[in-house]
C-alpha cells in the first residue's frame, strides 16, 4: 500500500491590493476505503479562520475570508496519504437489469444517470452505441474508456476550463478534465450513473498522462459493486496511483479553489504540486495558469475569480 507526501500550492498575485477575499476550497482527501488520511495541513495567507462542512457529494469543503488588503494569497495543503489498492473492473458480470433495479431505489444515482443537453448529442449516441455492451456494464466502461483514449488526442493548451462536451467533440482532443466530461456524458447517455473526480495520479515509471498535477477521472457505478473508478485519459482502471480530493457532477462541483475578491487588481496564478514517494523521491510540476478574463481599472466591484482559481486539471 504505497504512502505519497503531496504538497500543492495555489499561489495569487495582485498587481495592487486587493480585500475580501472570499473562498471555498476543495483540497481535503476524500474520505472513502480506498485512502487513509495520514496527515494533513493547510495554510492560508493570513491565518484567516477556515470553516469546513460537508456538500451534497459528501466532499470535505473549507470556507475563509480574507478581510485585510492584500497583494499576495497563497493556499497550500500538504497531505500524507496511504492508497489501499482494490480489484481492477476485470469482472464483466455486472447486468444491465441489476443497475436498473438499483436506480429505482436511489435518488442520487438517478441524478447522476441523466445527460446534460448538448448540441452535438447525436455524435454522443452514436459512440454511446459503439460502447455498449449487451450484458455487462463493466464492459461497457472499458470499451468507453478505451474508444476516447484512441479516438481523441491528449494535447494541453487547446481548451480551456470552460470547454464544452460539443466543443471537445469537435476539437477531437484535450486534457483529462475534457475527456471525463466527454465520458460522463457518453455513460448518462446509457443510464449508467457515472461522477466526475478531482484529484492527483502520482508519477511511476511507466509514466501517465497528468501525473504530478491535478488530475480527473470517472467514477461509474457498478451494480453490486458501487462506485468503481477509471481513467479515460491513461485507459486504465484507477488503482494505486491515484489520490482523490472530490466528487461531483462536473468539474464546478469539484474545483480545488474557487472566491472572490473587492478591487480592481489584475492578477497572476500559479499552482505547484508536489508529489514525494517512501523512498525520498520527489516529482514536482508548476504551472502559470492563464486567466481567461481580468477586470479594468475602472471596476470597483466583486470580481469573480472562481475561473482563475479552478485550473483546468491535466
Amino acid at each position: 500500500m504505497p504512502i505519497f507526501k503531496i504538497q500543492h500550492i495555489t499561489k495569487y498575485l495582485y498587481d495592487r491590493p486587493v480585500q475580501e477575499s472570499v473562498n471555498e476550497v476543495k483540497i481535503f482527501p476524500y474520505q472513502c476505503q480506498q485512502q487513509e488520511t495520514l496527515q494533513f495541513e493547510l495554510n492560508v495567507t493570513g491565518q484567516p479562520l477556515i470553516d469546513t462542512f460537508q456538500d451534497y457529494w459528501g466532499n470535505k469543503t473549507g470556507v475563509f475570508n480574507l478581510l485585510s488588503a492584500h497583494k499576495e494569497l497563497v493556499i497550500e495543503s500538504r497531505v500524507v496519504v496511504r492508497v489501499i489498492p482494490v480489484g481492477a473492473g476485470d469482472d464483466c458480470a455486472e447486468q444491465w437489469e441489476k443497475l436498473d433495479g438499483e436506480l429505482e431505489t436511489q435518488i442520487q444515482l438517478l441524478e447522476l444517470a441523466a445527460a446534460r443537453p448538448v448540441a452535438k448529442q447525436h455524435e454522443v449516441n452514436r459512440i454511446a452505441e459503439k460502447v455498449r455492451h449487451d450484458k455487462s456494464v463493466a464492459a461497457t466502461l472499458e470499451r468507453c474508456n478505451d474508444y476516447i483514449y484512441k479516438n481523441f488526442d491528449y494535447i494541453k493548451g487547446i481548451t480551456t476550463i470552460e470547454t464544452t462536451v460539443d466543443q471537445i467533440l469537435e476539437h477531437r482532443a484535450g486534457v483529462c478534465q475534457d475527456f471525463a466530461h466527454l465520458m460522463l456524458q457518453v455513460l448518462r447517455t446509457l443510464r449508467v450513473p457515472s461522477r466526475y473526480v478531482s484529484g492527483y495520479v502520482c508519477p511511476n515509471k511507466t509514466g501517465m498522462r497528468g501525473e504530478g498535477a491535478t488530475h480527473a477521472w470517472v467514477e461509474a457505478w457498478l451494480p453490486g459493486r458501487g462506485w468503481t473508478g477509471i481513467d479515460p485519459t491513461n485507459n486504465i482502471w484507477v488503482g494505486d496511483k491515484h489520490v482523490k480530493l472530490a466528487v461531483g457532477r462536473d468539474f464546478a462541483d469539484c474545483s480545488p479553489v474557487k472566491g472572490t475578491f473587492k478591487g480592481p487588481a489584475r492578477q497572476q496564478l500559479s499552482v505547484y504540486v508536489s508529489i514525494g514517494y517512501e523512498d525520498g523521491r520527489v516529482f514536482e510540476e508548476t504551472n502559470k495558469v492563464r486567466l481567461l478574463s481580468q477586470p479594468g481599472p475602472e471596476q470597483e466591484d466583486l470580481i469573480d475569480e472562481s475561473l482563475a482559481a479552478q485550473q483546468q486539471q491535466q
